[in-house]
């Protein structure tokens, strides 16, 4: 995996990642910048970057991909549908949609599985990628989220969102990809911020990382940088 990967430029896996409350319209416009210097496959924004990045990219190979419900996943189906309508309006290519990880644990199945269907609905055909928050789970009910999110007609199960508790774990992945058809992709997301690890994520299934740290990522690739 390792040799296929490295004849791929390992920018194609990264969706160059910003979602800090913090993070100003000048950060915003670095992000892209950097994600247009080094072709990563996307940047991860908030919604509210969503239109600033799509006028920004326009022309580039680069997508725009945004988080719903995020991060804690608790919001209403209703408001997650819409959000998502109001992010591909903008220009979003690709949604990132966190669980309503309460319901999960609360065994209120059919009420997570149509809270992704509508997200996927609201999407209309863009790719879906739902966060399941592994470190808040069982490996039970990640081998579940993982289920539903298929059974809802998503396009890959996402570990984490970055903000509750270690991020991606190999662990976690593994697990995430037994409960998984090959219709199914897996990105991993959160504490991914070196060469090493992120090699690892994909050496163990990942399609599509997840991360902050992509340009040093891509420069230890490359040989032209180190930490």
């Amino acid at each position: 995996m390792e040799n296929e990967t490295l004849n791929r430029d390992i920018a194609e896996y990264i969706d160059h990642t910003l979602l800090k409350p913090d993070a100003s319209f000048s950060d915003i416009q670095k992000l892209v910048a950097e994600a247009i210097e080094y072709k990563f496959f996307s940047v991860c924004v908030n919604p509210s970057y969503v239109a600033t990045c799509a006028e920004l990219l326009k022309g580039t190979s680069v997508k725009v991909c945004t988080v719903i419900g995020f991060p804690l996943g608790a919001t209403s189906s209703a408001v997650k549908a819409f959000e998502t309508k109001k992010a591909i309006d903008d220009g979003a290519d690709e949604i990132d949609m966190v669980i309503n990880i309460g319901a999960l644990k609360s065994k209120k199945f059919l009420l997570v599985e149509d809270d992704i269907s509508e997200v996927v609905k609201a999407a209309n055909d863009k790719v879906v990628k739902v966060i399941i928050e592994t470190a808040l789970l069982t490996d039970e009910e990640i081998v579940k989220a993982s289920q539903l999110a298929e059974e809802a007609g998503a396009h890959f199960v996402k570990t984490s969102t970055g903000f509750n508790g270690p991020g991606a774990t190999l662990e976690g992945l593994k697990l995430m990809g037994s409960a998984i058809t090959n219709k199914m992709r897996i990105k991993a997301s959160g504490g991914i911020r070196d060469y090493e690890t992120a090699m690892k994520f994909i050496a163990a299934g990942a399609s599509r990382l997840g991360t902050s740290s992509g340009v040093s990522i891509v420069n230890h690739q490359k040989g032209t940088s180190s930490y």
